[in-house]
C-alpha cells in the first residue's frame, strides 16, 4: 500500500526558496536574476508559485545556495503530482486489459 501525501503538506518549491534561502539571503529578486544570468521576470514568477521549477533553475539554485537540485526537482513533481491529485476524478481513462 503507497502513502499518499495529503495536498496540504506540499508547498510550491518557488515559495519554499524565497520564504527559506533568498529572503534570508536578503538578495533581491533582480541581483539575483542578475547572478543567475536570467530574466528578472523568470526568477520573479518562479517564486511567486506562477511557474514550475526547471532543472537548470535548480542546479543555479544549487550552484549559488548548495540546495541539492535533486531536492528541488523532487518538491516541484510532488507539488504538481498534489495538484493533479485534487482533480483524479476527472481524468476519465479506464485500465488496459491485458492483450493477449
Amino acid at each position: 500500500m503507497a502513502l499518499e501525501m495529503h495536498p496540504s503538506l506540499t508547498v510550491h518549491v518557488g515559495d519554499w526558496l524565497k520564504t527559506e534561502i533568498v529572503e534570508p539571503a536578503s538578495i533581491s529578486v533582480k541581483d539575483l536574476a542578475d547572478h543567475f544570468g536570467v530574466s528578472r521576470q523568470a526568477v520573479s514568477t518562479l517564486l511567486n508559485g506562477n511557474a514550475g521549477l526547471s532543472a537548470d533553475m535548480a542546479i543555479r539554485f544549487e550552484k549559488a545556495f548548495g540546495v541539492k537540485a535533486d531536492t528541488l526537482l523532487r518538491m516541484q513533481t510532488s507539488y504538481e503530482l498534489a495538484q493533479a491529485r485534487q482533480h483524479e476524478d476527472d481524468i476519465k481513462v479506464q485500465k488496459l486489459r491485458d492483450v493477449a
